[in-house]
């Protein structure tokens, strides 16, 4: 299955979570940046409220594109010890990235908010949200920033997806749903006819867009 773009992704991913619409305690959080785009269509076709749950890759310092983990809001840290060791990464290193990554996230979280509050999540059923699954890294990351805020449920929504990362991730949460695990996964990006990085204007837009229509 190829997408469009990821708000085609989200459209069709919203067919597979119909029974969560219009119900009460549902929320719709999109994993900035591309996760936000897909993450709105589903809050729209279940006329749930939508907010963002920031996560951050760390990179490989030689390698800034593999994940040798990843860290979200809550100041929780999501390492892969094996790719770590296998590669003799220094604490200094990880350390230095962590740091990095940790003023990104505070500024997207500033410039994403501006000024709305995050939505309450205790006890809540929250339909997480990502673009597509590689390592997996980030969204465990989120998952585990998550149940310390202690929702009701806790449901990953993906387009696309390796069969290894949806088979771990299953474990932790109470549901996945994703429309493809196909056997010949490269990246996220080969199952979208249009991957154009999502910006900060787009997140801002879409998130704008929501809260205005749920006034």
């Amino acid at each position: 299955m190829i997408f469009h773009n990821r708000h085609d992704a989200g459209r069709k991913l919203s067919q597979m979570l119909l029974e969560y619409r219009d119900a009460d305690d549902v929320i719709v959080l999109g994993l900035p940046r591309g996760g936000v785009p897909v993450a709105f269509e589903i809050a729209q076709k279940l006329q749930a409220p939508l907010d963002i749950f920031i996560v951050r890759k760390l990179g490989v310092p030689s390698q800034p594109e593999l994940a040798m983990g990843a860290m979200a809001s809550g100041n929780v840290l999501v390492l892969n010890k094996e790719l770590i060791s296998y590669l003799r990464i220094s604490t200094n290193d990880i350390e230095a990235v962590a740091r990095r990554e940790a003023l990104e996230l505070e500024r997207r979280e500033s410039l994403y908010r501006q000024g709305h509050a995050a939505l309450e999540r205790e006890n809540k059923t929250i339909i997480l949200v990502d673009d597509g699954l590689a390592t997996g890294a980030s969204m465990q990351a989120a998952v585990n920033a998550l149940k310390k805020q202690q929702p009701r449920k806790i449901v990953i929504a993906v387009p696309v997806s390796s069969k290894e990362s949806c088979a771990t991730l299953k474990k932790s949460v109470d549901e996945i749903v994703c429309l493809t695990t196909p056997a010949d996964f490269q990246s996220v990006g080969a199952w979208y006819e249009d991957f154009t990085q999502t910006t900060d204007q787009e997140v801002c837009k879409l998130l704008e867009r929501s809260h205005f229509e749920a006034a």
